[in-house]
């Protein structure tokens, strides 16, 4: 079986493209964080933060667009994929992602920035300026 549950905080603002016939993905970073603790004999072991790539599709990819920003907390559901391509100098690099089946938002709606209204669209977000694995978006198996 291949599903991953996770709970985090967002890193980024989504990062949301359309394609032909409506379709549309949205990739997100999320944070998640195992705390430290203390051993019996006093040594101290330090929270680990693992950093995770998500993608949502469609109507999901939408609905992040809209309600999901950067330090939000999420809770999602999804399947673990790994894909390669190869980067301008032509090394094959390895980009791992869950493809998000569920989402439920916690952080609470005072909290959360209001939804857009006519009068605030909402923009496509650039990608940030790192090597990014949105290079090879086409090949999502969608």
């Amino acid at each position: 079986m291949n599903k991953a549950i996770l709970i985090g905080n967002v890193g980024r603002d989504p990062n949301v493209k359309y394609f032909e016939g409506g379709r549309a993905v949205a990739q997100v970073t999320l944070a998640t964080t195992e705390r430290g603790y203390t051993l019996q004999n006093g040594t101290q072991v330090p929270d680990r933060t693992e950093w995770h790539n998500l993608v949502f599709r469609n109507g999901l990819a939408q609905t992040v667009e809209k309600y999901v920003h950067k330090g939000d907390k999420l809770y999602v559901e999804g399947k673990i994929f790994t894909r390669n391509y190869d980067d301008q100098s032509g090394i094959k690099r390895y980009v791992t992602e869950i493809y998000v089946d569920e989402m439920e938002m916690l952080t609470p709606k005072s909290s959360n920035q209001s939804a857009p209204t006519a009068s605030q669209p909402v923009a496509q977000h650039a990608a940030p300026a790192a090597q990014s694995a949105e290079e090879s978006t086409d090949a999502l198996p969608f």
